[in-house]
């Protein structure tokens, strides 16, 4: 599968993704804890099949210290013991807020009830935007067939300095 589209090389494109870049780092300058919005991230990405993402995500919490362990383990976290019950809160709203077609609650109350029990008002607010930014992200990558494989930490942010 080859990319459709270089959305790097092209000017409106490029002028969409620094906007883009600039609402994600309202988010990542955010009380929400840098580990959960990678979690968060790369969970939304597993979901929606974007290997793109998958691989930033990947990288930039291995890089920001994140464990092997813990990111091998996001697919399966209701499976696992390594995740905080915050985190798990985390998790369950970026599924359940990616998978808004299969379920016709959206987001349940019981996960809403887990949210509100672990993190403050600014916290969810940024998380709230996360699960819809990554969202779309996903989007934009898997509609062009970007390919995940090459990205290196670092690189997103310092395309748009």
């Amino acid at each position: 599968m080859d990319t459709r589209f270089n959305m790097f090389d092209n000017e409106i494109a490029v002028k969409f993704f620094k906007r883009f870049a600039n609402a994600g780092m309202v988010i990542y300058q955010s009380p929400l804890p840098q580990s959960t919005q990678e979690l968060v991230s790369l969970r939304a990405s597993q979901i929606n099949g974007c290997g793109w993402c998958i691989d930033m995500h990947t990288k930039e919490a291995a890089a920001a210290g994140e464990t092997s362990v813990r990111l091998n383990l996001v697919a399966a976290w209701r499976e696992s013991t390594v995740y905080t019950d915050a985190e798990r809160a985390a998790l369950a709203l970026a599924e359940e807020g990616t998978r808004l077609a299969d379920a016709h609650q959206g987001v349940s109350d019981e996960t809403w009830a887990q949210v509100r029990k672990h993190y403050d008002d600014d916290q969810i607010a940024a998380l709230v935007s996360l699960v819809a930014l990554i969202n779309a992200a996903n989007r934009l990558a898997v509609i062009v067939h970007q390919q995940g494989g090459s990205y290196q930490p670092g690189m997103f942010a310092a395309a748009f300095d």
